[in-house]
């Protein structure tokens, strides 16, 4: 018996080649649904691109692959996470506000484009989630700050308003409240200051100018640079003096000194130490309630504690892992 051929019509094959591909996908999950499974598992968008970036670089056949996220205020992109050494032709594909993921090497094939293109709009919703919590978290501390300070301010202002009240010469207590708003004005505007380095040497001559004359001795043992703002380490290093000079200090010594998790300013000072009950802590008043505020603002906290040999040290210690 002679075989007879079997002449399939295109529109039949087709509709074959379909339902294959349909029937491969739900029982075998391609490329882009493995990333988003990843991808929704992690704890944020960071560590999930971290996991996603690997995941399409061995699926996906690509040599590298990054992504790239908004930084500062959105207008230029840093390189958050990456996998890979490849070298070659770099696509990106844009994910929206979450920045770009870009392809290095490899065919950039049919595969890899359409996980990257189905992990998009996950990722730009999870982006804005996460970026939505964030600001209301920074929002309701805020609010709280802002409560702080105004209590802050209305108790400094309260004592020399009160004296030129009773005072037969009122001008020394209404001078000494607007000197009170000038300190707490200056403050508020290092608070709003953006995040950046200065250098301490610098910001130390200025403390030590806006000071003027003091009877200290000031030695240094300072970096070129530190992580906070120019008028915020000014304003902790001038109360910080100040402080130690109150306290009957002769010699004063600045240091800092950096860690990978950490840095630390600190201020030793030979004066009457915090343990005397009409010495640091009571002469400190509104110099260390701004320190600590300040530290707070960048990520960091003021610490003081008594020193072996006698007198004090402040240190304000900013954990470089919250900035």
């Amino acid at each position: 018996m002679s075989s007879v051929p079997l002449t399939v019509p295109a529109s039949v094959a087709a509709t074959g080649s379909a339902l294959r591909d349909l029937w491969l996908r739900l029982v075998a999950p391609g490329l882009g649904d493995l990333v988003i499974v990843e991808f929704a598992a992690a704890d944020d968008v960071r560590s999930g691109m971290a996991r996603v970036v690997a995941m399409l670089r061995r699926g996906g056949g690509a040599g590298r692959v990054e992504w790239w996220s908004p930084a500062g205020s959105g207008s230029w992109l840093r390189l958050e996470v990456a996998d890979g050494l490849g070298r070659g032709r770099r696509v990106a594909v844009p994910v929206g506000p979450a920045g770009v993921v870009v392809v290095v090497g490899g065919d950039h094939g049919p595969q890899l484009r359409a996980a990257v293109s189905r992990l998009a709009p996950v990722l730009r919703r999870r982006w804005t989630d996460e970026r939505l919590a964030q600001q209301a978290v920074q929002l309701a501390r805020r609010n709280q700050a802002l409560g702080d300070f105004a209590a802050l301010v209305a108790h400094e202002l309260k004592t020399p308003l009160e004296l030129a009240r009773l005072q037969d010469d009122p001008s020394v207590g209404v001078e000494r409240a607007l000197e009170l708003v000038d300190v707490l004005l200056e403050a508020a505007y290092a608070e709003s200051a953006t995040q950046g380095c200065a250098s301490v040497a610098d910001c130390l001559d200025e403390a030590l100018r806006d000071l003027g004359p003091i009877a200290a001795e000031v030695t240094t043992d300072l970096p070129q640079q530190v992580p906070l703002p120019a008028m915020a380490l000014r304003i902790l290093l001038r109360n910080l003096v100040a402080n130690a000079v109150a306290a009957g200090a002769r010699h004063i010594h600045v240091g800092a000194v950096a860690s990978p998790g950490s840095w630390r300013l600190t201020v030793d000072d030979d004066g009457v130490g915090v343990a005397e009950a009409k010495g640091y802590v009571e002469g400190s008043r509104l110099g260390l309630s701004l320190c600590r505020r300040l530290a707070g603002r960048f990520g960091g906290a003021l610490e003081l504690a008594p020193r072996a040999v006698g007198g004090t040290r402040a240190s304000v210690v900013v954990d470089r892992s919250r900035r």
